[in-house]
């Protein structure tokens, strides 16, 4: 089994596709109008409309309330990520954690956690070789 894709479901899909292909300077394919898709090495990273609620039996998912989930994209210089950030979204610096990430933390117009991060130590950079 392997991890495809993590999936948002919003109400502004241009708002929140556009956000995360300027602070990822990556672009998504879009599929539909209500469907785009940002697909990296590992996995990928969806956002539906929440038109597309419809399509899995009505209101499964609520839009802009996740308070449990951070979408992480690893990144080879996360200072550097760090300038593509809108100051008014972050939540935490640059930081090195006790597990040898330096990590940038911030929200997404839908409030959503994002976590940016670059492996520093010797022993986090094996986890990701």
């Amino acid at each position: 089994m392997n991890l495809s894709s993590i999936r948002i479901i919003t109400a502004d899909i241009q708002g929140l596709v556009k956000f995360y292909e300027d602070v990822t300077g990556l672009k998504f394919t879009w599929f539909t109008e209500d469907f785009a898709e940002l697909k990296t090495a590992g996995a990928a990273l969806a956002i539906g409309s929440t038109r597309t609620l419809a399509l899995f039996g009505g209101n499964v998912a609520e839009p802009a309330q996740n308070k449990s989930v951070i979408i992480e994209f690893k990144v080879d210089d996360v200072d550097a990520a760090y300038e593509r950030i809108p100051a008014e979204t972050v939540v935490q610096q640059p930081t090195t954690m006790p597990w040898g990430n330096r990590s940038l933390l911030f929200r997404d117009p839908d409030g959503s956690l994002v976590n940016f991060f670059t492996p520093v130590t010797e022993d986090a950079k094996k986890r990701f070789a």
